[in-house]
């Protein structure tokens, strides 16, 4: 049904038992959740919909896109039930659903701001997340549909979406979607339903901007303006992002998605070109985007301030859907590097350990008085955690029609039909702590010519094995590629080197002048004062010699580095503020002799 180049293995077809990632499932499943859905009725986001039903009187309470973190919160739902069955919280999402329902206008239209405010008039500023609300809606109703089944939630999103359809479009109304959603929720009804005039729909939505059309509080504030929305230029000739980073990073995934299913060229084109500018200009070692709190978003070329950096969490996740359909379109795996680097640091730092407590940004550098809280009047970051963590099963696999691909490393079964093959497969691994993962073809029915193993950027060296014996693979666009024909039973072992690296900026990263931070695989690491009683001097030096230990009691269980020059203490960045308030760096003074050199490994921050 669409033309990327690599298939997605479906999230569901992944079942997921890991040292690193069950755990964060199971407090997502305990603790996120339930703090989400909590939040949800106290806060009257959920009792919204029942009064727009007129099932309870009253009126519209909160922030008029609050029907969004409803919609997040049942979209992690899915996947956790995909994950782990819960007959109880199943109930509580079909009520949930059933509520959304009821409150359903009977033209399609479903905001509840609107419906309880009748004195204000639909589709009258394009700033007023209407069609925001609705993308939403549909993936989180795709995504309930292909957990448990069931129809009813989709069934709404049809009838919303076809609302949508006769109202927009060529020879009809122009809107222009104040904050990115629907478009790339409209290309997943689309592969759903096989529904072409959804794909078109999409693609109206994103052809509207960059011509004039945009009308609003956006538009007309003298913070914001067109640019904010990315409603300055038309899509095809974008060459740099501007605005708020989490608009950007949906225009760009829905964008990406039009590529593929239209086989854009100008699209293509334009999607490289802003791509190389995020990722080399204005992307954080960490994968996070967005410097500044007054546009949630960007401002100049390398400008990435620590200690006030604004890194959105919604941002970070955005990194990854975008990277992800880049590596669908593409089939290079630079794309899933940065997808990689954004989800391990810049959006799992979004959560703390237990699962209850958020940031909306993410510092580089603090003092100890940025930390998380369990909510917030806009709580996009929460429910966007929510329905990300438990999702990442979609993103370890992909197929093309003569090979299987390997994206992330995580120990997992899946099953899935690459061309003639159908494959079941076994994965184990100690990632990220340690480099070796074992693939075991548990079945395979047909041929199966090529399997593709990722080799992560970070990673100077590796060998692979196949049933024991050295195995010649040929490096193609980031991949280890396995030719020669696979069978049941087969095991690959990979093996990636994973030393500790000292990581420079690029000097035109002002703040990050005579710093260095350190990596290990595909995490960042930072020091807490809580580790480090001499945290105001310290520094790291080409005399440094790190010892990495898994230490099962410290943080969950993490690889703790220790400078043995200096008996400084370093931890992963995603565990940051997870034992009380505490100053924490990324970056640490250079003591090194001479000017650093640039790292050579491909980060914005970093010089190739």
């Amino acid at each position: 049904m669409n033309k990327f180049k690599l298939q997605p293995v479906p999230f569901h077809q992944v079942k997921i038992d890991d040292r690193f990632w069950s755990p964060r499932f199971e407090a997502h499943r305990q603790k996120t959740i339930p703090v989400c859905l909590e939040k949800c009725e106290e806060t009257g986001r959920i009792s919204n919909f029942a009064k727009a039903a007129g099932l309870l009187p009253g009126e519209f309470e909160g922030t008029f896109f609050n029907d969004s973190d409803v919609y997040k919160v049942l979209e992690g739902i899915a996947y956790s039930l995909a994950l782990q069955p819960d007959p109880a919280l199943e109930l509580v999402a079909d009520g949930i659903i059933a509520k959304i329902a009821a409150a359903q206008q009977p033209d399609g239209y479903l905001m509840t701001y609107y419906t309880l405010n009748p004195d204000k008039q639909r589709w009258t500023d394009m700033s007023m997340h209407e069609t925001y609300c609705a993308g939403h809606l549909i993936e989180a109703a795709v995504a309930y549909k292909n957990a448990t089944g069931k129809l009813a939630l989709l069934q709404v999103a049809v009838r919303l979406a076809d609302y949508l359809d006769d109202k927009f479009g060529p020879e009809k109304d122009h809107w222009v979607p104040g904050h990115q959603e629907i478009e790339l929720a409209l290309f997943k009804l689309y592969h759903e339903t096989g529904e072409e005039r959804y794909l078109r729909l999409a693609m109206f939505f994103l052809e509207e901007r960059g011509h004039g059309y945009g009308k609003g509080e956006y538009w007309d504030a003298d913070w914001a303006g067109a640019a904010y929305c990315q409603d300055d230029i038309p899509m095809r000739d974008i060459s740099r992002v501007t605005g708020h980073a989490v608009r950007a990073m949906y225009y760009y995934t829905g964008m990406a998605d039009a590529a593929a299913d239209c086989g854009d060229e100008g699209l293509a084109n334009a999607l490289d070109r802003v791509w190389d500018h995020v990722c080399g200009k204005n992307m954080y070692i960490t994968g996070a985007i967005g410097p500044s709190s007054r546009n949630e978003g960007f401002t100049e070329d390398y400008d990435l301030q620590n200690a006030k950096s604004y890194c959105e969490t919604c941002a970070s996740v955005g990194m990854v859907y975008w990277n992800h359909r880049m590596n669908l379109q593409k089939g290079n795996a630079r794309y899933v590097d940065v997808l990689e680097r954004a989800m391990y640091n810049g959006a799992l730092s979004g959560v703390s350990l237990d699962g209850s407590l958020f940031y909306y940004s993410n510092p580089l550098s603090s003092d100890g008085t940025r930390n998380r809280k369990e909510w917030f009047d806009c709580s996009c970051c929460p429910t966007q955690i929510a329905r990300f963590l438990p999702s990442i099963g979609g993103y370890v696999f992909c197929t093309s029609e003569d090979g299987l691909y390997v994206n992330l490393y995580l120990s997992c079964q899946a099953s899935m039909t690459a061309g003639s093959a159908a494959i079941s497969a076994d994965m184990k691994t100690d990632y990220p702590w340690e480099g070796r993962v074992t693939l075991t073809l548990s079945e395979v029915s047909g041929k199966l010519p090529k399997i593709a193993l990722r080799k992560p950027e970070w990673c100077r060296s590796c060998s692979v094995t196949i049933n024991g014996n050295p195995a010649a693979a040929e490096l193609i666009n980031g991949y280890l590629v396995l030719n020669g024909g696979f069978a049941s039973g087969d095991v690959i072992i990979l093996d990636l080197d994973m030393p500790v690296e000292t990581m420079f900026a690029h000097p035109l990263v002002k703040e990050n002048i005579g710093s260095v931070a350190l990596q290990r695989g595909p995490l960042v690491y930072c020091a807490e004062a809580f580790d480090n009683p001499c945290f105001d001097g310290l520094s790291i030096g080409g005399d440094s010699a790190f010892l990495a230990a898994y230490s099962p009691a410290l943080l969950g269980g993490v690889v703790q580095l220790t400078d043995l020059s200096t008996g400084a203490i370093l931890i992963p960045y995603y565990c940051i503020n997870n034992r009380g308030p505490s100053p924490m760096n990324v970056w640490l003074k250079w003591r090194g002799e001479g000017e650093p050199l640039y790292s050579v490994r491909k980060s914005s921050e970093q010089k190739d």
